[in-house]
């Protein structure tokens, strides 16, 4: 399963591609789940619990293969990581899309994100946008 993870992860952010022990240790402080068609990998989401320093904010990720895009499966699956969000005290519910992801940009614009910051990370070259939610009841 994690190695699933990792491989729709890479495809999706190629940029910052993780190795299995990266994953594992991701899975030890985040909640990872993959989404399945048919017995094949199609997507894959992160919950980013809470910290100590932000106690009311979950960052919530879903990732879907380019093919299988614009057919509710990134819905769903974003959908499930607001739950389980909100099973850990989240308020406040973020987001982070590499901005060549239009795609992703898109999508969490349409589920109600709006851009709160655009970064680079030290040797990369193409932007992580974080987004907010506006409405998280």
């Amino acid at each position: 399963m994690l190695a699933d993870w990792q491989n729709i992860h890479n495809e999706i952010i190629p940029t910052d591609p993780l190795s299995l022990d990266q994953v594992r240790e991701r899975a030890g402080r985040n909640h990872l789940e993959i989404a399945y068609l048919d017995g094949e990998p199609i997507g894959c989401s992160t919950v980013r619990p809470p910290a100590d320093d932000n106690p009311f904010t979950a960052t919530v990720i879903a990732r879907i293969l380019p093919a299988y895009r614009r057919k509710g499966f990134g819905g769903q699956l974003y959908r499930h990581g607001l739950q389980h969000a909100r099973t850990l005290g989240a308020t406040v519910i973020e987001t982070v899309v590499l901005a060549s992801n239009e795609d992703g940009l898109h999508f969490a614009k349409a589920h109600g994100f709006l851009e709160i910051e655009r970064y680079v990370l030290p040797g990369d070259t193409i932007a992580y946008i974080d987004l907010r939610l506006v409405d998280f009841e």
